[in-house]
């Protein structure tokens, strides 16, 4: 589970989140979206603990800041950042004792194959095109074996096929009881993955829906009646 608890932000005298607070239970996909400076970045990067913040993030009933709750999220975030130094494999092995991970070699072999990364295990981080980049950065959160996970434009610079791989591996997880936050423009890629919307504006939740409460109702008509068309 995934509880965010009266969240705000503030940088300088700007207001870039104001007490913003959701709950994503556990085996749910949830999708935050919003207009460019609505907020959501800043509700990512506190999640993932790259900013201080009023209020609280819970991860698994335990606050997100704790190693505990550490040892059990993972995050891709948008612009993939590897070691220059390490190679593919490398990253792997490092995630694993970082997080002291029970992946399997095995595990970690199949992973790699699944996003065509197996022959490519011995190129170093900056190696690397963006694409490839990003495979890395999902096979390492993966790796982590999260009950929480949070991707920021996954499906950015990804070709079809890893697209749909990590498509499946999102309703893989969510099978599994993970919960899933994914913060996306690309509203056609989780058309099909998500439970539960929360749409931002101006650093507030303006609005959530439920797959169970819109139906077969498209989800860019959604986002545009709750933003007003932007």
């Amino acid at each position: 589970m995934l509880e965010v608890q009266n969240l705000s932000k503030r940088y300088g005298k700007y207001l870039a989140v104001n007490h913003v607070s959701f709950i994503i239970p556990d085996g749910t996909v949830g999708i935050l979206l919003g207009p460019n400076g609505a907020g959501k970045s800043t509700i990512i990067k506190s999640i993932a603990g790259l900013l201080r913040f009023d209020g609280g993030v819970g991860i698994q009933y335990m606050p997100s800041r704790s190693l505990e709750a550490k040892r059990v999220f993972a995050y891709v975030p948008e612009m993939p950042a590897l070691f220059d130094a390490l190679t593919v494999r490398e990253h792997m092995e490092y995630i694993r004792k970082a997080y002291e991970s029970q992946i399997t070699d095995e595990e970690i072999e199949a992973l790699l194959k699944r996003f065509e990364l197996d022959d490519k295990q011995n190129k170093m981080g900056n190696e690397l095109s963006k694409g490839m980049m990003q495979k890395v950065s999902i096979c390492c959160a993966l790796a982590v074996k999260p009950k929480v996970i949070l991707l920021d434009e996954p499906m950015v610079g990804l070709d079809p096929k890893a697209i749909k791989e990590l498509k499946e591996i999102v309703l893989e997880l969510k099978s599994q009881g993970v919960t899933v936050l994914i913060s996306t423009h690309m509203l056609e890629m989780v058309e099909g993955l998500w439970d539960v919307m929360f749409v931002m504006e101006k650093g507030q939740i303006i609005g959530s829906y439920t797959k169970a409460e819109v139906g077969d109702k498209e989800l860019d008509d959604l986002f545009f009646e709750m933003t007003g068309g932007e």
